[in-house]
C-alpha cells in the first residue's frame, strides 16, 4: 500500500477535502475537526502501513476490505467525504445528512460511483482504523480561536489580525506533507499560525505589540519552538508556486 499512496495523491485528496467543506458550507469546527480526522491520523495509519498493527483490524476483516485494497485516489476521496459526515455527527445540530455527502460525491468524485451504502461502509472502516478515537475538542482551530479572542482582547493591533487569514494558513500546512509535522503540537500550531498571520497582516508601523512574547505567556510554548515553526509557515507561504 505505501508505494501506491504518493505525496501528489495525498496533496490532490486534502484538495478535494477543504473544496467540498467550502461546497457543503460546514462550518469551520467540522471542517477542521474532519482535517484533524483524515489528514493527521487517517491518511498516516494507511500510507505507512500501521494499520495492520492496530488492535481492531488484527482479524483481517478491515485489512482486506474493498475500500483499503486497492487504495485508489476516488477511495480516499469517499474517506475524505466520510470524515466531514463524522465531524458533522460530532459538531451539528442536526448532523448533515448522508444524502448530501452522497450527492457531492456524485458530483465530485470522477472516476468511481458510490452509493449511500459505500459511505456507511467508509464510515465503519474509517472508525476501525482510528479504533474508534474520534475526539476532535484538543485541535489547532480550537487552540487559535481562542488565541484570536484573547489577542483582540489585549490588543488593539489584533484587529488587523482575522480568523479567514489564520485558516488559509492552516488549509495551505494541511495541504503540505512537509509541513504536516506542525500538527504535531495543536496548541503550538495555533500560536505558530497565528505569529505567522500577525506578521503578514499587521503593519509594520504598528508591531509595537509584542506578540511573541505573548503567545509563549498564554501558551506554555517555547519561544525558539514557536519561532522555528513561524519561519517554516512563512518559508511556504510565500515559496514561488509552480506554473
Amino acid at each position: 500500500m505505501k508505494s501506491e499512496l504518493c505525496s501528489c495523491m495525498r496533496g490532490r485528496v486534502l484538495e478535494f477535502l477543504i473544496h467540498s467543506a467550502h461546497e457543503l458550507q460546514v462550518s469551520p469546527m467540522v471542517k477542521y475537526s474532519a482535517l484533524a480526522l483524515f489528514a493527521e491520523r487517517f491518511y498516516p495509519s494507511i500510507s505507512n502501513c500501521l494499520y495492520p498493527s492496530l488492535s481492531g483490524l488484527e482479524d483481517g476483516k478491515v485489512s482486506a476490505n474493498w475500500l483499503l485494497y486497492p487504495m485508489t485516489e476516488s477511495n480516499l476521496q469517499l474517506f475524505a467525504l466520510t470524515s466531514l459526515w463524522i465531524s458533522s455527527k460530532m459538531h451539528d445540530s442536526p448532523p448533515m445528512s448522508v444524502k448530501c455527502f452522497k450527492s457531492s460525491g456524485d458530483k465530485f468524485i470522477k472516476e468511481q460511483h458510490f452509493t449511500a451504502r459505500d459511505l456507511l461502509e467508509a464510515e465503519l472502516v474509517l472508525m476501525q482504523v482510528l479504533e474508534f478515537r474520534i475526539g476532535t475538542l484538543s485541535i489547532a482551530f480550537t487552540y487559535l480561536e481562542e488565541l484570536l479572542i484573547q489577542l483582540k482582547g489585549v490588543a488593539q493591533v489584533g484587529e488587523y489580525v482575522k480568523l479567514d487569514d489564520c485558516l488559509d494558513i492552516m488549509d495551505l500546512l494541511y495541504e503540505k506533507e512537509e509541513t504536516m509535522v506542525l500538527y504535531n503540537s495543536s496548541c503550538s500550531l495555533a500560536a505558530s499560525v497565528l505569529v505567522a498571520a500577525y506578521v503578514i497582516t499587521v503593519p509594520k508601523q504598528r508591531w509595537e505589540f509584542p506578540v511573541l512574547p505573548w503567545v509563549k505567556f498564554v501558551t506554555s510554548c517555547k519561544e525558539e519552538d514557536i519561532l522555528n515553526s513561524v519561519r517554516n509557515i512563512l518559508r511556504h507561504v510565500f515559496e514561488p508556486q509552480a506554473v
